[in-house]
């Protein structure tokens, strides 16, 4: 950490042979790998006439944090829970933060609207990229021929000898960019859903938590050349580092062209900090960008923002000498991305209890324009087969139906109870078939929470996710049944924070009242809700709830 500060102030003092009335002091959160190149950049620059605001001189410290600590902090700060992820002993109360990607600022906007802190851009770049032991990056072609990044995809996903491995995306920037480069390449077609599965199946079997444990699998003599880490999307300043330590395999790295997901180091001013703070980040921002700061950053292996490196950059063997950064992409479609794809990793990664449950009242038969004209209960249907399908054999799934007078006048009915996908697969599937809207029925939605939430609650089982999630059209109409004031009630008194139930609503259409909801599920303790207004998409919102951590 570099600390320049100055003391109480009275009048004007000398601050480095400048005038000043007072001192504005700037904190930053930096990523291990760029601090020292931030900080001596800031330790000349606060000796210079341009770091003062007004009459106001500027002080700064930076200390090293790591990203995903750093995130953690912050989305405690802000009410988010990133899984994985640890504040450790870092702090969220600094002015501005440079993680190594901004893949940590979206995701806590995602789950934090009132997260918006002020861009000031990117101030370095590491371009993501494969790394695979030499011998067999040469039995791909390496280095006269760069495997296309589509022909990889497949590959990862069918052959096992290649021993493909990932850092867990949730806690690391690196496995979540490598998880949309793989994505991105899969395509949009009608097998490419199959085919991230398969390439996340594949990754996770040889995933770790944490970076260091990844690299340490990668063989390290000779004689382990066939065995261990074949391929792993990393950031290529991983690869410099790891091969600076001259072991006995080196890493080759295997860009991806065009370069399709960067490291980019943004620079953001956290929300609510000063607006004098946030003159001086603005000044110090644009003394990131000298030769003398891109030097340093290529000492840490690290290109500066426009892709290209500083004098001293080891570079990989076959590294472009510039790799351009991708263009701007739109902020909520990657969130989405990346919502959607770490849904599919938490099912096919973690185990779970869920039981999900099922609108059928009569506006369920509504037909899906953008579905090709299928029925509400039908798109629902098709999701339910695709969720199945995506959660491994540690998952217990159950299934309800429910509209109004289902069973005598209960509003619900159980198809059936929670069970190991290991064992009952085709009992589970047949129960999807049961998503039948029935002809007059209403939404007797009250009632069914709560019965659902007692449900999962009285099986609760430790060191899993136990949850209820409600696919639904409409609001509440079911006469005679609880009011919202009845369930909020009964509910809140149910609610057991060391017997935690996730209870996820996912509203489909417009007629759905999101506050009575969001009433719901703030009452259940965990969960959130989740609107799809087109029904066409409930899938990807599927995904996007299974990922989020709203009141985890």
């Amino acid at each position: 950490m570099i600390v320049i500060t100055g003391g109480a102030w009275a009048g004007y003092q000398e601050f480095s042979g400048r005038r000043c009335s007072a001192t504005v002091n700037l904190s930053l959160a930096v990523a291990p790998e760029v601090a020292p190149a931030v900080k001596a950049a800031a330790d000349t620059w606060v000796k210079g006439d341009d770091a003062k605001v007004g009459t106001e001189c500027v002080a700064v410290s930076v200390s090293a944090a790591d990203s995903t600590a750093q995130a953690a902090a912050v989305g405690s700060k802000h009410g988010v829970n990133l899984g994985g992820a640890a504040p450790g002993k870092v702090s969220a109360d600094v002015d501005a933060w440079i993680p190594d990607s901004s893949t940590w600022l979206l995701r806590i906007a995602a789950e934090a609207p009132g997260f918006t802190p002020t861009p000031l851009g990117s101030i370095a770049e590491s371009p993501i990229v494969l790394a695979v032991p030499e011998p067999s990056a040469s039995a791909l072609g390496w280095p006269g021929r760069t495997p296309g990044l589509k022909d990889l995809v497949k590959k990862v996903a069918t052959d096992k000898s290649l021993r493909p491995a990932i850092v867990d995306p949730q806690r690391d920037a690196t496995g979540l960019a490598g998880l949309l480069a793989f994505a991105g390449a899969a395509g949009t077609d009608a097998s490419a859903a199959t085919l991230k599965v398969g390439v996340m199946r594949a990754l996770s079997a040889n995933s770790s938590s944490i970076r260091s444990d990844l690299l340490a699998k990668f063989p390290q003599s000779a004689e382990e050349a066939g065995n261990g880490v074949g391929m792993a999307p990393l950031s290529e300043a991983d690869v410099i580092a790891y091969n600076a330590k001259q072991p006995a395999i080196r890493l080759a790295a295997i860009y991806p062209q065009p370069a399709s997901v960067v490291l980019d180091y943004p620079f953001a001013v956290m929300p609510g900090v000063d607006p004098v703070k946030v003159s001086a980040a603005v000044k110090l921002r644009k003394a990131l960008g000298t030769p003398a700061f891109l030097q340093n950053l290529a000492k840490a292996g690290v290109r500066g923002a426009t892709g290209t490196a500083g004098a001293g950059f080891a570079a990989p063997k076959s590294a472009p000498e510039t790799v351009a950064p991708p263009a701007a992409p739109d902020p909520e479609a990657v969130s989405a991305a990346i919502g959607q794809l770490l849904g599919s990793w938490t099912a096919i990664t973690q185990p779970g209890r869920m039981l999900a449950v099922f609108d059928v009242s009569a506006s369920m038969k509504a037909k899906v324009p953008t579905a090709g004209g299928l029925t509400r209960a039908q798109v629902t249907q098709a999701v339910a087969r695709q969720g199945l399908a995506l959660l491994d054999d540690r998952w217990s799934v159950g299934n309800w139906t429910f509209s109004t007078d289902m069973v005598g006048t209960r509003p619900w009915k159980e198809n059936l109870p929670i069970l190991s996908c290991a064992g009952h697969r085709p009992e589970l599937l047949a129960a999807i078939d049961k998503i039948v809207p029935k002809t007059g029925g209403d939404t007797g939605l009250y009632d069914t929470a709560l019965a659902a939430y007692q449900a999962v609650q009285k099986g609760w089982q430790a060191g899993v996710s136990n949850s209820v999630v409600i696919y639904t059209d409409g609001q509440n109409d079911n006469p005679g049944g609880l009011t919202i004031g009845q369930l909020v009630d009964k509910m809140t008194k149910l609610r057991d924070p060391k017997r935690p139930v996730r209870m996820i609503i996912i509203g489909m259409g417009t007629a759905i009242d999101r506050s009575e909801l969001e009433a719901i599920t703030k009452a259940a303790g965990s969960g959130g809700v989740f609107i799809a207004t087109d029904p066409a998409k409930i899938g990807e919102i599927f995904l996007e709830a299974i990922a989020s951590r709203k009141g985890a």
